[in-house]
């Protein structure tokens, strides 16, 4: 099941997508988040903040577990997921830093590590309600264009594209790490629900694509059409592209 909320903008999308995730943790105090990066979901994280400065929400029984990290990257790095989360949302609310889960880039053994965070997940009972973001290519965290779709959480090597895309947060290209830790779709599929925020007219033939299109794993969101509870939050441009009658 599939639903689809049109928002005029951006700071709409940000707020309807606030709007989903409070209501997850109003509901369920204890959830479990499971979250995304990059800079489309930072004017929801803004949301919440304002909501929780408010008094109106209270983080301090929930759960959050990331979808992905770059591989070698050290907390401190100001390019790390661990660090992006707790400059965006982490380090202003009241959550326990305890309950927060990333996965741990320096840790340098791929299958230990993708095996730990599988484990967490599963020990934490899954996720309530995943928020994910849609890359150029249609992937969702770093699950990128492939001849199968990821079971499980795992190392990835990352793509020209994503390693373009990524280049700008960089010193040089040759410091953008070549891999990452996920969530593998298999693991996102869990979910008891998912989000995903997408905005801009850059995003419009992906969004057509990967929603309206064949489930194929060459556009890695496709497989989210099987998915029984899955909530689009998406601006007016991002879904100029999609089929009228849809």
């Amino acid at each position: 099941m599939m639903r689809i909320y049109e928002t005029a903008n951006y700071e709409e999308m940000s707020r309807k997508a606030a709007n989903i995730l409070s209501a997850q943790v109003i509901l369920k105090p204890d959830c479990v988040l499971g979250l995304a990066t990059g800079s489309t979901p930072i004017g929801t994280y803004d949301q919440l903040v304002e909501w929780y400065e408010k008094g109106d929400l209270d983080f301090s029984e929930v759960k959050t577990v990331n979808l992905d990290e770059y591989r070698g990257l050290t907390r401190d790095n100001d390019q790390s997921y661990y660090y992006f989360m707790h400059e965006h949302l982490f380090d202003r609310v009241n959550i326990d830093p305890a309950n927060t889960n990333v996965p741990d880039g320096t840790e340098p053994d791929a299958e230990k590590e993708c095996d730990r965070y599988e484990k967490l997940i599963d020990s934490m009972g899954g996720i309530d309600i995943q928020l994910l973001g849609l890359g150029h290519n249609g992937h969702i965290g770093f699950n990128e264009p492939d001849s199968s779709f990821a079971k499980k959480t795992h190392c990835v090597d990352l793509t020209e594209s994503t390693i373009e895309a990524n280049k700008r947060f960089f010193a040089s290209a040759d410091e953008v790490p070549r891999q990452a830790y996920t969530m593998g779709i298999g693991t996102i599929m869990k979910a008891k629900k998912i989000l995903l925020v997408v905005n801009g007219e850059a995003k419009a033939d992906i969004v057509a694509k990967a929603f309206f299109g064949p489930v194929t794993p060459e556009v890695p969101a496709s497989i989210l059409q099987l998915h029984n509870d899955v909530v689009i939050v998406a601006d007016k441009a991002a879904l100029s592209k999609i089929p009228a009658q849809a």
